[in-house]
């Protein structure tokens, strides 16, 4: 059993969310599952991270402090998402590169904004490896 089930963060728009999310965690191996009006669900084989509409119908916002991290299979795919996420609506929070901070060798990451705030990483030889 995994210690989580699914990660979530808030969207303005389902729409815009799926396209920016498409491609940027493609570049993961890491697909759309299911979608309609209120969300969109992204997996390999089961749903683990969510683009969601807020509850309460108000604003999404992203935490201080809060971001997702995805695993990347190597250097150029952490690459591939930070470019992706750029061309797609995304910023920069952390250009790709490797990372001396971690407490576990050879980490390379990067760090980007989806277009609604959420702040997003993408590794290689993070704590899944």
């Amino acid at each position: 059993m995994t210690v989580i089930d699914h990660l979530s963060v808030g969207v303005t728009d389902i729409k815009s969310a799926c396209a920016f999310y498409d491609p940027v965690l493609e570049t993961v191996s890491v697909n759309r599952l299911a979608a309609n009006d209120g969300f969109a669900a992204y997996g390999k084989g089961r749903v683990e991270f969510i683009a969601i509409l807020p509850f309460n119908a108000e604003t999404a916002t992203g935490g201080n402090g809060t971001h997702i991290c995805f695993a990347a299979p190597s250097p150029e795919a952490v690459d591939a998402f930070h470019a992706a996420a750029l061309r797609n609506g995304g910023s920069d929070e952390g250009a790709p590169g490797p990372r001396g901070a971690y407490p576990i060798p050879d980490v390379y990451t990067a760090y980007v904004r989806d277009p609604f705030g959420n702040k997003l990483e993408v590794i290689h030889n993070g704590f899944s490896r």
